[in-house]
Formats: structure tokens, sequence, C-alpha cells
């Protein structure tokens, strides 16, 4: 069986990445055009790299401002169930407001990113949320003042 560190990206895969990752509503035709090839074999190569799960996903990138999700909190969580355990993990995934979760070495077992409209949505998230979830033992939170940069872009070689 192939593992995700097993799969090798040619120079042309790399490209089309590139491409995409700038742009994933650019046209099999546009990407053709850019690396001097046809337009089936660009297509081909999409198909294989979704297929290979290089390709996850295509998303429209939203702005939680217009929305009125104007607070972005980072919150540090100890849990009773022990780092092989995904049971708290499962649980933060399935809240909305949850953006993130990332199992952490450290003192605290999880460092969720979390979007809500203000102060007093984050702490009924907390009450109405994180309280009904049994393993979670204590909660430290960092608001968010300022985004300087946030994307989800890979560097790609």
């Amino acid at each position: 069986m192939i593992g995700e560190n097993d799969i090798i990206l040619d120079k042309t895969d790399l490209h089309i990445l590139r491409l995409m990752q700038q742009n994933a509503r650019i046209s099999n035709a546009d990407m053709a055009r850019e690396l001097n090839m046809a337009p089936s074999g660009v297509l081909e190569r999409v198909k294989k790299l979704e297929q290979k799960g290089v390709i996850l996903q295509y998303t429209t990138r939203l702005n939680p401002t217009v929305l009125q999700q104007k607070l972005l909190a980072f919150i540090f969580m100890k849990a009773a169930d022990g780092p092989g355990s995904n049971t708290t993990s499962l649980e933060l995934a399935k809240i909305p407001e949850v953006q993130e979760v990332h199992h952490v070495a450290g003192d605290d077992c999880y460092l969720i990113k979390v979007r809500t409209y203000d102060s007093a949505s984050l702490m009924q998230l907390m009450r109405n949320s994180f309280s009904k979830i049994p393993n979670i033992l204590s909660t430290r939170t960092t608001i968010v003042l300022e985004t300087v940069k946030e994307e989800q872009q890979l560097v790609i070689p």
C-alpha cells in the first residue's frame, strides 16, 4: 500500500497545484495554456491528484467579518482522556463554531480555533457546548485582537 509520503509529484503536478491554489476556479483551458499542454491532459492530471488524495477539497473562502463572525479565539484545553483517545477531539469537531482541532504536546491536550459573533456568543459556546463534553478538565482562551495573516495555502516547491 502506498502511503501519503510515497506519492511522487513531478514538476507539472506541482505547477498545477500552484495554479489551483492561487485560483481554484481556474479553467482546464487556462491551465493548459500556462503549462503548454492539451486541456484533456491537464484534466487527467487533476483527476489523478484528486484520486491520490493530494487535492482534498475545493472550497470558497468567506469573509467572517461580513458574516458578523468578528471574534476569533484560540482555546487550549486539558482533557481527561489520554492522547491515544479521540473521544474529546471528535466531540469538539462536531461543534460548528470550531474551525480547527489539534492534539498538542505539552501541558494541554488540545488547541482549538473558534469563530463567534462576540464575547457573549463565545461565553455561550463555552457554557452550552464545551461544558457538555465530559472529558474537558480546563480551558485557557486567547482572544485575537487583530489578524495580520491568515491563510490555508501551503508552500509548493
